[in-house]
Parts: structure tokens; sequence; C-alpha cells
């Protein structure tokens, strides 16, 4: 079946401008972002359009459940014809292929998926809010979000990703990476676990 093709069992809608934010802290942190960002190449009915710089960020976790391990963090844009559901079945499915701990979903992860926005829907139902409801809290989902895509309003607080981020008050830290996103994959990943380092 070539690439694109409409796969059995696909629900296909309308193209949306979707973002989707990823993060890890365990294990080889800049392999398993490399890794989320070649397999979102390999979404179907999908394109990526962008994918920002890996950021470094300490954890936003005043629980203490995350670990003292900083994040890599960064976000990709896609247009899409998959629905917002079957799209968060795929992420989750991949989460899993890539050593996320279902039984500990608050703990560290290898990595970490959130669909932040989906076009210009307000989405409530159980297991996805879009918007994601903290998107406009978090510096290092914002920063790369203005790197993508400044101009991009929020569809229910009618801001652009800029505003937002100049009116934000969250003070950790996020350093942007001299690294090249993906650099580590050119061809088809293997959706395994790497070893922890």
């Amino acid at each position: 079946m070539e690439r694109g093709a409409k796969k059995p069992g696909t629900q296909l809608m309308a193209q949306e401008t979707i973002f989707i934010g990823f993060g890890s802290n365990l294990g080889d942190r800049q392999e398993l972002c490399d890794r989320a960002v070649a397999l979102m190449n390999l979404l179907p009915l999908s394109q990526v359009t962008g994918v920002s710089s890996y950021y470094e960020t300490e954890p936003v976790d005043p629980e203490g459940r995350l670990g003292e391990s900083w994040f890599y963090n960064g976000v990709v844009r896609l247009e899409t014809s998959l629905s917002p559901t079957r799209l968060l079945d795929i992420l989750q499915e991949t989460e899993r292929g890539l050593g996320r701990n279902d039984t500990d979903r608050h703990g560290p992860r290898t990595i970490d998926f959130d669909i932040l926005l989906f076009g210009q829907q307000q989405i409530d139902q159980p297991g996805l809010t879009v918007p994601h409801p903290r998107l406009h809290q978090r510096r290092f989902v914002l920063e790369p979000l203005v790197e993508l895509d400044p101009a991009f309003r929020h569809p229910t607080l009618h801001r652009s990703m800029r505003e937002l981020l100049e009116a934000l008050q969250d003070l950790s830290r996020v350093n942007k990476l001299d690294i090249k996103p993906g650099s580590k994959y050119r061809s088809r990943p293997a959706c395994s676990v790497p070893p922890l380092s």
C-alpha cells in the first residue's frame, strides 16, 4: 500500500494543521526524541511540515514524581486527515513501543506525546482534551510552538502563540539545544526500546 493511502479501518477527516509535543527524561533522550520525530514521518494520512529545535527543560513537577533528570522536549507540526481519537491511539501505541511505562504515567518516561492543538478544534472527551489544558502555562511547550508558528492562534484563548509566550509567568529553565532534530535517523527507525544509559 502506498504511503498516504487510506488503510482499512482508518478514520478519514478533512485535513487539519496539528501540533504534537514530545519529551523524554529517561534513557538516551536524544535518541528517543529522534526516533519519535522519525516515527511521526510514518504516520498514515499525515505529513510533517515542521519540527522545532530540541529544548532541555527542568521538570515541571510540584509533586516530585518525574525524577531529577531534565527533559528533552520539542514539537512537531503536521498536516493530517486522521481523527483525533485515531491519532491518540497511534501515539499511545508508539509510546509503548518506545518503552513508556503505562502503569506509571506520571513518573519518568522514555517518551511522552501530547496532542497540543488540532487545528481550531475544541475536544473534551475521556482521555483527550484539546487544546492541551496547560499549554498556555508551560514555557517548554510555548517556546517550540513559537519557533514553529508564532502567529497560530489558540482556539479558546484567541491569542497567538507569541502573545501567550510574552504573557507567560512560568520561570522554569528551558535551554535551546544545538542539535539537529532527527539527525540519528535518516531512514525508517526501529520502534524498539533503546538500552537505558
